[in-house]
């Protein structure tokens, strides 16, 4: 998933955002609330990070902006202030956590990854669909446990696919996955990485996942769910009703 992590300070951006690639995301730098606002409203993030102390507007500034704007992102606010006050004032304007400095990376990976989990539906770090295992924190992949080795963004489309099963995804929305709307390549580069995902997943049986969505996009079905029968069929196999026999009249001669 992709994450704006907005803060101005040269030092503690440069730790952070390294430790958020190092964890497997994709992640871009705002260097200012507005521009952390303008980012967040126009294109399509999995989480936001937001420090309180950036010099144009604090945290909950931006925060309270986002929700009255209708963005709703998650986000998790960064602070110096550990205090209830202080938490609670960042609760009540819309945070999904709060987490007050010193802290450990690994403690905000850890939150990142659970709020992630969260707003896709999965309350546990790996997500089964058929015999394909997606592990969202380490970013691995198995098939009836063998491993696959997938580049970075090849995992990113397959997660994508995974925690949006059964609903096609068109090309723009998983460029915008990818790349976050900068330096975007042609659309056609999705094809490409879904070419090579299926035959990464062909080489462990599971080649019947990824379907193309022909005018749309791709999808990922669940060999498990249970297709509902179609009407027309249902109505096919209803057995005629026998007709009733034909009472046999005698004439009964004088």
């Amino acid at each position: 998933m992709r994450i704006l992590f907005a803060e101005d300070k040269f030092t503690s951006s440069r730790a952070i955002l390294s430790a958020l690639k190092k964890a497997g995301f994709a992640a871009d730098l705002a260097r200012s609330g507005q521009n952390a606002i303008e980012l967040l409203r126009n294109y399509d993030y999995g989480l936001a990070v937001i420090t309180t102390t950036l010099a144009d507007m604090d945290g909950y500034t931006i925060l309270n902006t986002l929700r009255t704007l209708k963005v709703t992102t998650p986000v998790i606010i960064l602070s110096n202030i550990d205090t209830p006050d202080a938490k609670i004032r960042a609760f009540a304007l819309g945070a999904d956590d709060y987490l007050a400095e010193p802290f450990e990376t690994a403690e905000l990976i850890a939150r990142a990854q659970a709020i992630l989990r969260r707003s896709n539906g999965y309350a546990h770090p790996i997500a089964q669909v058929g015999t394909l295992t997606l592990h969202l924190n380490n970013h691995t992949v198995t098939v009836e446990n063998r491993p696959i080795h997938l580049t970075g963004k090849e995992f990113a489309i397959l997660e994508l696919l995974v925690l949006r099963k059964g609903i096609a995804q068109t090309k723009e929305t998983f460029l915008n996955h990818l790349y976050g709307g900068r330096d975007e390549p042609d659309i056609k580069i999705i094809d490409v990485f879904i070419c090579k995902l299926r035959k990464k997943l062909q080489t462990v049986g599971a080649e019947d996942l990824i379907s193309t969505v022909w005018g749309r996009g791709y999808i990922l079905h669940d060999p498990q769910a249970q297709p509902v029968p179609s009407p027309l069929l249902a109505l096919s196999q209803i057995q005629p009703m026998p007709q009733p026999a034909l009472l046999q009249l005698q004439a009964v001669g004088d």
